[in-house]
This record gives C-alpha cells, structure tokens and sequence, in this order.
C-alpha cells in the first residue's frame, strides 16, 4: 500500500432505492467503506448485490438515497452538478465492461480527447496521451480506429483514456467482461502495475476470484450490504504477464 494515507474515497451509511411500493429494490442498505489512496480494492458478490450502483455512487454518476460519498475530502452530497463534473472529469477515471470508444477517433485521439475537452492544448494533449498508451503498451496502435484493434488492445485504449487526467481514484467495473482469458489476466495485470508502480487506487468490481485475488483487500456484497471484508496477501502479477505487456 502506499505510504500516503490519506482515504481517496469514503462511503458513509451509503443507501440507494430504485422505484417505490410494489416496483421499491433496495440496492444498497447501509454502506460504510473507506479506500486509502494507493489501495486496490476487489468488489465481488452475486448479480443483483449492488456492485455496479456502488460504483456509480463513488464516482458521482448517480447520487445515494441516504449516506455521504467523500472523493479526495471533497462531500459530494454538497457539491453543484457542474462541480461534480468538474471532479469527475479532473479526478476520477472509469473503466467499463464496453470500451465506449469513439469509432471516428483513433486510439491516440480518443486517448487526448477528456484532456481537450478539459482546456489542455491539442499538442500537450497529444504528447500525453502517447506517454500513456505507452505506458499501456499499445503505442504503436495509437494511429489506428477501435474497429481496427482487437478487443484488449480497445480496453487498454479505454484505460490509458481513464489514466490521461492522472485520477485520483480509478473505477473499473468488470473491465475484463468482454475478454478472453489471456486479454483479461493482463488488463488485471496492468491495474495491478498501476497501484505498485504509481500508487494509483483502484476499486474494481470482478465475478473472477483470481482477478480479484491481485487486489490488497476484497470486499464481499451481499443484498445490498457488506458481507465479507478480508485483506489479501500482497497481490503481484506473475513477470511473464508483465513481459507480455511490453509492445514488441
């Protein structure tokens, strides 16, 4: 874990209810969780536990019924609809099961594009999305469309796209959804790099316990609620993973 202490994020008596009477889901009774910033956190549970909606409520995508998320201090429960675009835009990245890459940009464009948006000139956007497709290991794809690259070179694209703001906090929920085997180890493998690398945070939601399994702490939900909490032995991918990494 990293050496600074400080939470990167804290959910307090978090609650969320979709619908009313007979339609009434309860998909979050009372969360309380904190991540300390440099921490990899797995969330695993059945479909239905309230994975994803407690990912949504710790990036600012939707907002809790009751119960307070804090990202980097700041209470998001105080915070304007613009404000909260502002952090997510500046401070979270989110990684998704679908690449939602844009198919009339290249990977190096879709990369540069949250920095563009932000302010960020064209040329220092376009140097910063190269640093961190390399860093991802697909460089030499940076000029090619999503319809040309394969499906783990799209979701490298989608994590260098949620790494170009340098987040805070990164959220990926099921990031591997839509690879093969070999693609998801390494996708894991890379989030893992991240946090031992750069101290980055990471909360990831995963059906896969070996995924989750490179993740310094689990947490298990259950109707709504934590279950299990349990800190993992020191997770590492394997060097061979790492090696494949490296573009040839």
């Amino acid at each position: 874990m990293n050496a600074d202490n400080r939470m990167a994020v804290e959910a307090r008596g978090l609650t969320r209810v979709f619908g009313e009477e007979a339609t009434r889901v309860e998909a979050l009774r009372g969360i309380d969780l904190y991540v300390t910033r440099g921490e990899f956190v797995a969330v695993m549970g059945p479909s239905g536990s309230g994975k994803s909606t407690l990912l949504h409520l710790l990036g600012g995508l939707d907002e809790p019924t009751s119960g307070s998320v804090q990202v980097d201090g700041q209470d998001l429960g105080t915070m304007s609809d613009d404000e909260i675009t502002q952090l997510r835009r500046r401070h979270i990245g989110f990684v998704f099961q679908a690449f939602n890459l844009l198919d009339v940009l290249t990977a190096g464009e879709n990369v540069a594009l949250p920095l563009i948006i932000d302010g960020v000139s064209e040329p220092e956007a376009n140097a910063r999305a190269r640093a961190v497709l390399e860093w991802v290991g697909i460089v030499n794809r940076g000029d090619h469309y999503p319809t040309e690259l394969a499906g783990g070179e799209q979701q490298r694209v989608a994590l260098a796209r949620s790494l170009s703001t340098d987040p805070i906090l990164l959220l990926a929920d099921e990031p591997t959804g839509n690879l093969d085997s070999r693609n998801s180890e390494q996708i894991v493998a890379l989030l893992r790099k991240l946090v031992d690398d750069h101290g980055q945070t990471v909360v990831m939601v995963t059906h896969n316990p070996g995924h989750a399994a490179m993740a310094d702490r689990l947490i298990t939900l259950r109707d709504g609620r934590i279950e299990d909490e349990q800190t993992l032995p020191r997770g590492r991918a394997t060097k061979a993973v790492l090696e494949e990494l490296e573009p040839s």
